[in-house]
This record gives structure tokens, sequence and C-alpha cells, in this order.
């Protein structure tokens, strides 16, 4: 049972009560042990360690909610267990959460967890492309029109004065290593602590390009807008960056809790390569990371609009929480 089925059931029970006389606490009041389910867009990993961390060092429970950390499905639309009441919290990227926002998918933002924008632009050793301004003439692949990795290619090539135009656009599907490395397009884009990491561990020789200053936002929690200014909601968010700060601090102790749920990382290279991706991630937590940086979130706001990739006009204001946890 989520955190929107037991608060109306709380309400009712208020009513009940009240109609018989009686006292009853106030549904909106932090109570003991509410249930909260926290939807991880993607199979079990090891990027996720944060969550991971803190249900179980017991961060949640101390913070007074019963989390189910729930994985979606391969085939599982990002945010359609929010819609269908499932979920109450969703992990997702901040630009993905406005853009279905504009769609009329009731998801608000409440925190950011990676400060730095993960996509980065992958390219072979020696390959002649050192900046977007080198990719006239040349293939770029992405997974297709849609998500992070587009979103970034769009805001490289507009930092650099370009259009999608300019270059020659292929649809890969999840297929960068190979794509790349067979020579099927000249560059991909990627996350920089997956992708990029995995060209590594398979031997392929290759740079990163970052993005630099962008106007995305990446990985957050988002929540269902029923809950979006609720106590609980609050409560974990600040359990979870507890969690956040327990992998900066012991990365190879959040790969051994990872381990928990991720089947595969008793093998010692399995673990080896987690461990290679924790490390990775750990530059794209900040002093930020938990807080809402809302003049980015405007500015996002402009640009995914002016790329067409938004369904009518948004008002940030109104998809975002300033919502900071002490770290």
């Amino acid at each position: 049972m989520n955190r929107r089925t037991t608060s109306a059931l709380a309400a009712a029970a208020v009513l009940a009560l009240a109609a018989c006389g009686g006292q009853a606490q106030d549904p909106a009041a932090p109570q003991t042990g509410e249930a909260v389910v926290l939807g991880l867009t993607y199979t079990p990993d090891v990027q996720f360690a944060p969550f991971y961390v803190a249900e179980a060092k017991g961060y949640y429970e101390q913070a007074g909610v019963e989390v189910t950390l729930r994985h979606h499905g391969a085939s599982e639309s990002l945010f359609g267990a929010l819609e269908a009441g499932e979920e109450d919290l969703v992990v997702a990227g901040g630009d993905e959460m406005l853009q279905a926002f504009s769609a009329g998918v009731p998801v608000v933002n409440v925190a950011t967890v990676y400060e730095e924008y993960p996509v980065v632009l992958i390219v072979p050793a020696d390959s002649p492309i050192t900046s977007a301004a080198d990719l006239p003439g040349h293939t770029v692949g992405v997974p297709g029109p849609f998500g992070e990795t587009y979103f970034g290619l769009l805001a490289l090539l507009s930092g650099a004065g370009l259009t999608p135009e300019d270059v020659a656009v292929e649809h890969i599907g999840y297929t960068q290593q190979a794509a790349l490395g067979a020579g099927h397009v000249d560059a991909v884009m990627g996350f920089a602590n997956n992708d990029a990491v995995q060209f590594a561990q398979a031997g392929i020789e290759v740079r990163t390009i970052a993005l630099e200053d962008v106007p995305l936002v990446g990985i957050g929690v988002g929540a269902h807008s029923d809950l979006a200014d609720d106590d609980v909601t609050a409560a974990v968010v600040a359990a979870t960056m507890r969690g956040v700060r327990d992998v900066l601090d012991d990365p190879e102790g959040a790969v051994e809790i990872a381990a928990e749920h991720i089947p595969g990382l008793a093998d010692p290279a399995a673990r080896d390569a987690a461990l290679a991706t924790v490390t990775a991630t750990l530059p794209l937590y900040g002093e930020g990371t938990g807080e809402t940086d809302v003049t980015l979130w405007e500015q996002m706001a402009v640009f995914m609009a002016e790329q067409g990739l938004l369904e009518g006009e948004v008002d940030p204001a109104t998809a975002v929480r300033a919502q900071a946890a002490a770290r």
C-alpha cells in the first residue's frame, strides 16, 4: 500500500471519528511507519546505491517511513506506475520530469541527486572529434529521439551553434558499444558513469567529451504532485541524502550493500565493474546534491521549449520544489 492510499484511508478515519464525536490525529502530520513506494526506473543496478544504502542502514526507518524500492521492468514506461498510483516517488532526470509534467503527468521534482549532468559524447580514442564544433559531417548515435542522451545531444549542438540537421543523427537503440566499436557511427551519446565505464571494461579505447554548462537537470527524485509538499516526502529525501553521503565516504561498502539487490555481484569481475561505476558516479554528486537550482530549471524550461520538447508552456515553479536536504 503506498502513501496516497494510506493518506486517503487516514482521511476517511478522521471523518468517521469526527462523526462519532471522537478525536483523531491530523492525517497530514508525519506518522511513524508511513508507507512509500519509490520507483527506481531501471533494473537493479549499482547506480541506485544511495537508495540501497539508505534502506540497508535503516535511514528510511529512522525517518519514520516504510519505503519499498520498486524496480521498473525493461518495457515499463518511466512514469506509468506513478500515474497509475503504484508509486509515490520516482527516480528520473529532471529534464524527463519537466517534459512529462508538460504532458500532464503529475510529477514534481523534489530533489536533485546528480548535480552534474551525467551525459557525455563518446568518441574513439583516435577520433578527430575533440569538441562539438567538429561534429558536422559526422554520424552521432543516440538510443532514440527521447531521454537524457537525446536532450544532451541537443544541448551540446546548441552550445556550439549547431542543430541536428548539421550532423547525421542515427537512432541505434541501446547499442552504443557495438555501434561505435564496429564503426557504424562516429560518436555516441552515453552516460559518464555507465556507457563510458562499459567501454573501458570491454577494452575499447574511447574519449569522452563533457557537455560543460548545459541548461539541463540530471537525475533526481520526483513525487506525485499530491505529495510534493508532504513531510513524509521530505523525510525520504533527507534519508536518501544520508545514503549519498555514505556512498561518497565508502564506495566499496556501497557495492557490498548493492550486491544484496543485484544478481551476479558475487563474481569478483562483476564486483570490480560495479565499483568502477560507483567511482565514476562520485563526481556527479556535489555540494548542491539534494537541493534544487530553480534558476537552472527556469533556463531548462526555456531551452526545452525552444527545442520543441515540451507540450505547451510550462511554469517551472509548478514543476519543481526548492526542497533541500542538509548534507
